[in-house]
């Protein structure tokens, strides 16, 4: 017995190197890639906005690569394109520095565009930021797709780095992004009324918590038409919490990768008084029980009183020595922030008020900053192979 679980304690060390080796040979490829489609963008908008080429000179130079590399997949006249408003948009990021050494010379870094002035410019040195704060790594970590959806749908530049950092922290897939761009995560994280620097005792984790949650959430995977119900006023805290729990992994992508659910109807027993939390969930960053209460309306005050007292129970009775104090959130249709700021601080408890969006709240704005399906099927086309 000894000796299997000796060799179950090696298989799982091999294991974790082999994991741990595919993932770094696979962020190693990523890198290069971007390295490589940055540099052909450089070359690319060298030559063609400055009209050494003529207007037709992206597709005859794909097409001739189609030629000279049959199968070759990702260099379409579109994604050559593409290529170049990704040097372009991130063309700040140029300058000299060692980062290529150390990630490994591209051929096309030691090529010179030969201008008409006879001048010999380097297309390609590296990827290096002017600005110290710059996320290199995470920009280096995601794929050129999602740079594409990035640069297609967001066009300021520090929304475009809260992108980037968020899909390299929790692993974004294509179309988690362009949910989380569609719903604007941008403008909504951290933003949601509370109260956790007043009841959190350690200022660090009251900035956990600040970030942790949106003030919005997009919870567009509800489908009202498909709820067999009159009218959208008809629907109550049941129908939207049933759809949640059919749809549990959505629900956590959309809080996010350190929620871990617990049930939902979470019966809490004291003093003989029977409650139940609409949806529990446990934070491994925050170490903490967190709440979730779900409202059809508009927001109220006695919801904030009702929140309050589960959170007593749950400190008293649930929570664990090593956890923090639980926190409480109110997923209500509406609110107005400024009062619910305001009143939220006379409260003990460490609470916050967002409200929600399901399917048939989605604006036409809204639905067109959803990935294109056309455009994700050519490009898993123009990637594969």
């Amino acid at each position: 017995m000894n000796e299997l679980q000796n060799y179950s304690e090696a298989v799982q060390i091999i294991k974790s190197a082999i994991l741990q080796s595919q993932y770094d040979a696979a962020k190693t490829v990523n890198e290069k890639q971007l390295m490589l489609y940055y540099g052909i963008g450089k070359y690319i908008s060298l030559n063609s906005r400055n009209g050494f080429w003529g207007k037709g000179a992206i597709d005859a130079i794909s097409e001739q690569l189609d030629k000279e590399l049959p199968g070759l997949k990702g260099f379409s006249a579109r994604n050559l394109r593409y290529m170049r408003t990704f040097y372009e948009e991130w063309s700040m990021l140029d300058s000299t520095s060692k980062k290529l050494e150390e990630i490994g010379d591209s051929n096309l870094a030691h090529t010179c565009a030969k201008l008409p002035d006879g001048k010999s410019n380097e297309i390609w040195n590296t990827l290096v930021p002017k600005v110290q704060s710059f996320p290199m790594d995470a920009f280096l970590s995601i794929g050129f797709s999602h740079h594409r959806l990035i640069l297609q749908k967001v066009k300021n530049e520090d929304a475009r780095i809260f992108y980037i950092k968020r899909c390299a922290e929790e692993r974004y897939s294509y179309e988690v992004l362009g949910k989380s761009i569609a719903a604007d995560d941008y403008h909504h994280q951290g933003n949601l009324p509370n109260n956790f620097a007043r009841t959190l005792s350690a200022s660090q984790q009251a900035l956990k918590a600040i970030g942790t949650f949106k003030d919005e959430y997009l919870l567009d995977y509800i489908n009202v038409e498909e709820l067999d119900v009159r009218d959208a006023a008809d629907i109550d805290e049941k129908v939207v919490e049933n759809a949640i729990i059919h749809n549990i992994k959505n629900f956590i992508l959309t809080f996010g990768k350190d929620f871990a659910f617990i049930r939902n109807q979470y019966h809490l027993d004291a003093f003989g008084e029977d409650q139940y939390i609409d949806l529990l969930f446990f934070n491994r960053e925050l170490n903490c029980l967190v709440a979730v209460e779900l409202k059809r309306g508009k927001f109220k005050t006695s919801y904030l009183g009702q929140l309050q007292g589960y959170l007593s129970v749950l400190d008293g009775y649930e929570r664990k020595p090593h956890e923090n104090p639980a926190i409480g959130i109110i997923l209500c249709k509406d609110m107005n922030k400024s009062f619910v700021d305001y009143v939220i601080q006379d409260y003990t408890k460490p609470m916050g008020v967002a409200t929600y969006k399901t399917s048939k709240d989605m604006s036409e704005k809204l639905r067109k900053a959803l990935p294109d399906i056309e455009d994700l099927k050519k490009l898993l086309d123009e990637n594969e192979g």
